[in-house]
C-alpha cells in the first residue's frame, strides 16, 4: 500500500534513541527518494530535529549524483517525456521499457540534446545512418 503521510510514518522511526545515525541517514533519504526531493526548509528541520548535524552531508552530497535533495518546480518540470511504445510489440513478461532504450536510439538517430549529453559527438554529415559510428 501506498504511504499517505509519509512524515507522520517516518517521524517516529526518527526520534526513537534506539536507532543508530545511519539508520536514521537512510529513513530521511528514503523519504527524500520517494518524495522526489523536499524543501530546503523541511530538510534543514529534518537534520535539526534528528540532531545529525555533523553527518548532513552524507544527504546533502546525493545531489552530486543528480539526486534531486532539494526539490524545485523547474526541476519536476523538466523531466523528460518518454516515447510511446504501446504498439511495440512485447514480450509476454515485459512490463516496462527502461529508459537507456530510449537514450540509445536518440543517440543512433542524433537527436540527443546537448545541453544534456555535452560529451556525445555529433555524427558525421556524410554519415547515412546505415549503422553506429
Amino acid at each position: 500500500q501506498k504511504v499517505k503521510d509519509s512524515m507522520r510514518v517516518l517521524l517516529p522511526v526518527l526520534l526513537n534513541k534506539n536507532h543508530d545515525n545511519y539508520d536514521k541517514i537512510r529513513a530521511i533519504l528514503l523519504y527524500i527518494f520517494s518524495t522526489n526531493g523536499t524543501t530546503q526548509e523541511n530538510l534543514d528541520k529534518l537534520i535539526q530535529n534528528v540532531q545529525i548535524e555533523s553527518d548532513s552531508d552524507m544527504i546533502r552530497n546525493w545531489k552530486y549524483l543528480d539526486v534531486p535533495i532539494i526539490s524545485s518546480s523547474a526541476v519536476q518540470q523538466q523531466k523528460q517525456t518518454r516515447r510511446d511504445r504501446s504498439l511495440e510489440e512485447t514480450f509476454q513478461l515485459s512490463r516496462w521499457t527502461p529508459v537507456i532504450k530510449d537514450v540509445m536510439e536518440d543517440a543512433i538517430e542524433n537527436k540527443l540534446d546537448s545541453k544534456d549529453w555535452p560529451y556525445c559527438s555529433q555524427c558525421p554529415p556524410t554519415w547515412n545512418g546505415s549503422g553506429a559510428v
